[in-house]
C-alpha cells in the first residue's frame, strides 16, 4: 500500500501547473485518493530559461523536458506531466508515455489589436510567434505580412501584444481555455487552413518502463481516443524527423475504431508545401502515422529539406 505521496515532476508556468493540478484531480478522483498523496514537483528546464531565441537555435522542444526527464529515470519522480506537442519524438530509454488525459479543442487562436481575424489585418502587420509552423502557415496565407519570433509565457506574450510591440499573435486554444482565457481570442483558425500542430491540446503523462505500481494508477485516468491520436500523430512527426526547425503541421480523429489523419508539411516561407490525408482503425495509429509521414516525404522529394531543415 502508498503510503507516500506520488511525486509529480511539472515545469512551472502557469500552465504547466494547471495541467499538474488537473492530472492531480483527475487521479483523486478516479482512485479515491486526497490530495495528500500527491506531491506537485516543480522544475525549472532550459526551455523555461532561455527566452530570447527560438528553440531551433537553443536545441529544440527537448529543453522543456530534459530536467523532469532526469529525475525521472533517477527515481526522484513518479512521473511527469507534458504538454504533448513539447514531447520530441524520441524518448529517452527507459520512460514511456503511459497515459494521455482527454484532448482540448486542438485549434490556434488568433489574438488581434488591429484586426479581428488574420486575414483583415493590415497589409504590412506584424505578427508575433515562435512556431515555425505558425510563421510559415500566416506566410502561406498572408505573404505580406512581417512574422516576428515571438518567445515567453502566455501573460507575457499578450502583454508584449497589449503593449503594441505587434499587431497580433497566435496561441493554442487549448492553453487558453485551461488558463481562464477563454475570452481572449478575436477568431479561431480552421483546422482545414491553418492546421495546428501534432500533439496540440492533449496533455501526457511520462513514467518509467516497468513500473507496474505507477502505469496500474495512470490507466484509470488514459484517454483512449486521445491517445490513439496523438499516438498517429507523433508517429507521422518521427517519421518526417520532425523538430522545432520543421514546419509540419497535422492532427487525427478518432470516432469509435477509426481513425482519420490529415499532415501538412511547408517550407519555412509558406510557399511550398505538401499535403497527405489518410485513414484506418485507430489500432494501427502507428503505422498510419508512419506511413502519412513516409507519404509527404516521397511528395516533397529528397531535396525539400535542403539548406533550412
Amino acid at each position: 500500500m502508498q503510503t507516500k505521496p506520488f511525486r509529480i515532476g511539472t515545469r512551472g508556468s502557469p500552465l504547466a501547473l494547471a495541467q499538474a493540478h488537473e492530472t492531480r484531480d483527475r487521479l483523486m478522483a478516479a482512485h479515491g485518493l486526497p490530495s495528500e498523496m500527491f506531491e506537485i514537483v516543480v522544475l525549472s528546464t532550459s526551455g523555461d530559461r532561455i527566452t530570447d531565441r527560438s528553440l531551433a537555435e537553443i536545441g529544440g522542444k527537448g529543453l522543456f523536458t530534459l530536467e523532469l526527464e532526469e529525475q525521472l529515470l533517477s527515481g526522484d519522480l513518479d512521473f511527469a506531466v507534458h504538454s504533448s506537442k513539447d514531447m520530441p519524438t524520441a524518448l529517452p530509454e527507459g520512460l514511456e508515455i503511459s497515459a494521455y488525459l482527454p484532448r482540448e479543442d486542438f485549434r490556434d487562436a488568433f489574438i488581434g489589436r488591429t484586426a479581428p481575424t488574420l486575414m483583415e489585418l493590415p497589409q504590412g502587420a506584424t505578427v508575433g510567434s515562435s512556431s515555425l509552423r505558425r510563421q510559415a502557415l500566416i506566410r502561406r496565407l498572408r505573404p505580406d505580412i512581417e512574422v516576428i519570433t515571438f518567445r515567453g509565457l502566455v501573460d507575457t506574450r499578450l502583454r508584449k501584444l497589449a503593449e503594441g510591440q505587434v499587431d497580433a499573435t497566435l496561441l493554442a486554444f487549448a492553453g487558453l481555455k485551461r488558463l481562464g482565457k477563454e475570452d481572449v481570442p478575436t477568431q479561431l483558425l480552421d483546422p482545414a487552413t491553418f492546421p495546428p500542430a501534432p500533439a496540440q491540446g492533449a496533455i501526457c503523462i511520462e513514467s518509467r518502463i516497468g513500473d507496474s505500481r505507477i502505469a496500474g494508477l495512470l490507466a484509470a485516468i488514459n484517454d483512449r481516443a486521445t491517445y490513439d491520436a496523438v499516438t498517429c500523430e507523433r508517429s507521422f512527426l518521427g517519421a518526417l524527423d520532425g523538430s522545432c526547425r520543421t514546419p509540419i503541421a497535422g492532427y487525427a480523429i478518432c470516432e469509435g475504431d477509426h481513425l482519420r489523419f490529415s499532415g501538412l508539411i511547408l517550407t519555412p516561407d509558406g510557399s511550398v508545401s505538401h499535403s497527405v490525408a489518410i485513414e484506418g482503425l485507430s489500432t494501427d495509429a502507428v503505422a498510419l502515422g508512419r506511413s502519412a509521414g513516409q507519404t509527404v516525404r516521397d511528395k516533397a522529394g529528397p531535396t525539400f529539406f535542403d539548406g533550412w531543415s
